[in-house]
């Protein structure tokens, strides 16, 4: 069973099965956490592209925030998002005046960054999961995995699973995702991605590291989001 939703203003870039890339391991625990200004929450990055980039001129970001009050989101000129709650009874989120109730988990919503948007908590903290990715750089498609699947990175396409519930595990090289850990999988000629712990990663993924990225079998025991991100086709890529 998958919940899916995708950010796409223009079709995504087709392209044959890559013959090579890279996968890497990145664990909840080397994430730094960044406190809001406003004191109503805290974010960890899990990723993001390309590397060296800020909240102005990413490409993409994927990140996880804890939210302990409501109140009005930052506004992300010519950015798609989308938010998915992954604990926590739920919010209420305003867009341009419209009013969408997300209580249930693990079901990914979509909305434009630079709407005018307010958030109300329906009853105490919650935790969510955002993707962020600017209109003339990339598209994302978000779903939810409640079962085993296989996974395909292509060319010009990155791939994040992170383990929202439970476990994921990957059949080559047997590599074990905790709650909230994550891995990144890309196709050839991806460019570079920023994550929250250069050495750790480093340290953690010489063993993982393949010179072609197969086919590789997934089983879910929980649920997993599935991240797939893909440039815009003349764009300088992710």
């Amino acid at each position: 069973m998958t919940s899916e939703v995708s950010m796409t203003r223009e079709p995504s870039a087709s392209g044959a099965s890559t013959a090579s890339g890279e996968w890497r391991v990145l664990r909840a625990h080397d994430r730094p956490v960044t406190p809001w200004k406003n004191g109503g929450g805290i974010t960890r990055e899990v990723a993001a592209g390309p590397a060296g980039a800020g909240l102005d001129d990413f490409a993409w970001r994927v990140s996880l925030a804890e939210v302990g009050q409501g109140g009005p989101f930052s506004s992300f000129s010519g950015v798609d998002r989308v938010i998915t709650l992954v604990e926590g009874p739920g919010m209420e989120l305003t867009v341009d005046g419209a009013p969408h109730t997300i209580a249930a988990p693990h079901q990914p919503f979509a909305f434009p960054g630079d709407a005018a948007t307010t958030c109300r908590l329906l009853g105490g903290p919650i935790a969510d999961l955002n993707v962020m990715t600017r209109r003339t750089r990339a598209t994302a498609h978000v779903r939810m995995a409640h079962e085993d699947f296989s996974l395909t990175p292509r060319g010009g396409e990155l791939v994040l699973v992170i383990a929202l519930l439970g476990t994921v595990t990957f059949g080559e090289p047997g590599v074990v995702l905790d709650r909230l850990d994550a891995a990144v999988f890309s196709g050839s000629h991806n460019g570079s991605v920023r994550t929250a712990s250069a050495r750790a990663e480093a340290v953690r993924t010489q063993a993982v590291r393949v010179e072609a990225v197969r086919t590789q079998a997934v089983r879910v025991e929980g649920a997993a989001a599935v991240i797939t991100l893909t440039a815009v086709p003349g764009s300088p890529g992710l």
